[in-house]
């Protein structure tokens, strides 16, 4: 693995970008946070959420308007940025797909903020943006192939399927890890700076720097947000945010091959607490977007590890996966380090499992009883 040549011309350009959109999240933050407090946009504390007082939510938007400002800015006057590397190794539906889509992810979000849309609405929106970008030309054609040298190539309508099942995934995936705060957004700003670093190199399509300062800029963006949502948050993602996140993420890892399986590898800890969610409530006979206290953080939190441990021991096993993931050279070594995540995961909730996984959800919203209340006939 080599990064491409003339790395050293473009990278003043991927500082300048990472830093232009940490600075304007970081400045339009505090204007969104109390936007939504005065429209009493907030997250209240109940037993099942681990903030203790109204925590306004909504703050993802300030990290599409970071990332929308600077990426398309980049697009737009590419001619004009000195050793600005061509945005043509990305097709403009490609670009159409990242950036409409993106928008249109946190407009669906932000509606769910603004009314508490139902899970079915929440789901149906998700698969319209998944095809919305299949649509608009991101289908992920081919994976790295983990018995032998050369990808496997996907027919085209298990390449439509799969391509919008990883999107929806990649959505929930980071919409069911965004229980702590700062959570979601360190393991995104982790996720995007890998993929970043991996399209600079020449085992990706010969090296995608475009792709590369697409990748800076979000995470620039959500390193500037990550200032208030990080313990003690003032401010949480919402729905925008974390359907943002989670949509172009997906996005980002499609533009290239090799790609998909190194996100599975470094999003290893959300997608597994994904899974092993759904797969749990679904067993038990309840809706897979049911909220409870099941997830790996929660576990966590019941080791006594603390919220902020637990958040930095996460942000960890994310960042030594990405890590691995860049030093790997052929498949079957993500696959081998994909398998060996996949066994802590089930280790770690087997080993965690606590009373609290069998109790009901509706048990986390039932108030306790008044002690000097008359007792019922």
């Amino acid at each position: 693995m080599t990064f491409v040549e003339g790395i050293g011309g473009i990278l003043p350009l991927l500082v300048g970008a990472f830093l232009a959109a940490a600075a304007i999240s970081l400045l339009l933050t505090p204007l969104v946070r109390a936007l939504v407090r005065r429209r009493g946009i907030v997250d209240t504390p109940n037993q099942r959420r681990v903030n203790t007082a109204p925590v306004p939510r909504g703050g993802g938007v300030a990290v599409v308007v970071a990332f929308l400002a600077v990426g398309g800015g980049l697009v737009l006057f590419n001619e004009q940025i000195g050793p600005m590397p061509s945005p043509r190794s990305v097709s403009t539906g490609e670009l159409l797909a990242l950036f409409l889509g993106g928008a249109a992810a946190a407009l669906i979000g932000a509606v769910d903020d603004l009314l508490d849309l139902r899970a079915r609405w929440q789901f149906a929106g998700q698969v319209g943006l998944a095809v919305l970008a299949v649509l608009l030309g991101v289908v992920v054609e081919a994976v790295a192939n983990p018995f032998g040298p050369r990808t496997i190539a996907f027919a085209a309508p298990f390449a439509v399927a799969f391509t919008v099942v990883w999107v929806v995934g990649m959505i929930n995936s980071i919409n069911f890890i965004d229980g702590l705060d700062g959570l979601s957004t360190g393991i995104s700003l982790i996720a995007a700076l890998t993929l970043g670093v991996l399209s600079l190199t020449t085992q990706v399509s010969g090296g995608q720097p475009f792709v590369a300062v697409l990748c800076v800029v979000l995470a620039g963006s959500l390193a500037g947000f990550l200032r208030y949502n990080f313990r003690p948050a003032s401010i949480f993602q919402g729905t925008a945010g974390v359907m943002f996140m989670g949509y172009t993420l997906a996005i980002l890892s499609i533009l290239g091959t090799a790609k998909v399986a190194v996100a599975v590898l470094v999003l290893g800890v959300p997608i597994i607490d994904t899974f092993w969610v759904i797969v749990r409530r679904l067993s038990g006979g309840r809706s897979p977007f049911t909220p409870d206290r099941g997830h790996i953080h929660h576990r966590l939190l019941d080791l006594g590890l603390g919220h902020r441990g637990t958040v930095l021991l996460i942000y960890a096993i994310c960042a030594s996966l990405g890590l691995m993931s860049l030093l790997v050279s052929t498949a079957t070594q993500v696959y081998a380090f994909l398998g060996a995540l996949v066994g802590f995961g089930v280790i770690l909730f087997l080993l965690t499992r606590g009373p609290r996984e069998a109790l009901e959800p509706d048990s986390y919203e039932t108030p306790p009883a008044d002690p000097g209340a008359a007792p019922e006939p």
